[in-house]
């Protein structure tokens, strides 16, 4: 099976979700004219990361603008979206969500960041996520994480041995650690092995410039494209032929050793 991938590197406006929904509809409108079948956007693409003033009311009510937008989008083309994410207010609780909407606009999975950036605060404004989401589109195998995320990998190899063949990364990450965003992410994939399509904000927003530095990996680690720092829609497609290959050369699936993974 293949499939083509739109990672759209977008510029946040902080604290505007009016503009950012405006800028987010236009990208993929954009991104569609070249047909991908799914198209990835970056992490709190709706308010950037993060206004800590008035984040409540920035933040979508139940989500409910983001998942029309998306579902829209989705059915309108015929696309499948993973939708990055964005700051969702449910109840009195924020949550950094994504959506994952396929072909027909309906909604797949959602999935809250688990991990709180801490150095940031993130998690005195945000409530961490307690599941993890296994999901297909096409009847390929996904799963995500979301930025910080990347940094545990024993969450993503839980993931993993489900047969995971494509794992999502939306990420806003600082430009100052730009050399651990890509590392980290070539690095699962290669552990892994499985496509990583790893969609980064671009620019600067608020106080913070960010790395930008989208890429899609394939199972060797190897860019299929890689944008560099400004804001930009870049296309790669994933093959699970490669994922066949890489997995009977090298199988530590089957040379792992359950027994020395447990934590005593």
């Amino acid at each position: 099976m293949k499939l083509r991938i739109a990672l759209l590197q977008m510029h946040v406006e902080m604290g505007n979700p009016k503009v950012n929904f405006a800028h987010a509809r236009d990208m993929m409108e954009k991104a569609m004219e070249k047909k991908p079948d799914i198209l990835v956007l970056p992490e709190t693409w709706n308010t950037g990361f993060f206004p800590k003033e008035n984040l409540s009311l920035l933040a979508d009510e139940e989500g409910k603008e983001t998942c029309s937008l998306l579902s829209s989008i989705a059915a309108s083309h015929g696309v499948n979206i993973v939708g990055g994410t964005t700051a969702v207010k449910v109840g009195q609780d924020i949550y950094n969500r994504s959506y994952v909407f396929d072909r027909k606009g309906d909604l797949v999975t959602s999935f809250d960041k688990i991990h709180g950036f801490s150095l940031s605060g993130e998690p005195g404004y945000f409530r961490m996520g307690n599941h993890l989401s296994h999901f297909e589109l096409d009847g390929l195998s996904c799963s995500m994480a979301i930025c910080y995320d990347i940094r545990f990998p024993e969450l993503i190899r839980r993931e993993a041995l489900l047969d995971v063949d494509l794992f999502f990364v939306p990420a806003a990450w600082p430009k100052i650690r730009n050399h651990h965003w890509v590392t980290l992410n070539r690095a699962r994939a290669i552990e892994n092995q499985f496509y990583m399509a790893c969609v980064n904000q671009a620019g600067k927003s608020g106080d913070t410039e960010y790395a930008g530095e989208s890429l899609l990996l394939d199972p060797w680690g190897e860019d299929i494209c890689h944008l560099e720092d400004d804001e930009d829609i870049a296309f790669g497609r994933v093959d699970t032929d490669v994922i066949h290959e890489v997995r009977s050369r090298i199988n530590v699936f089957r040379d792992r050793r359950p027994d020395w993974d447990k934590v005593e």
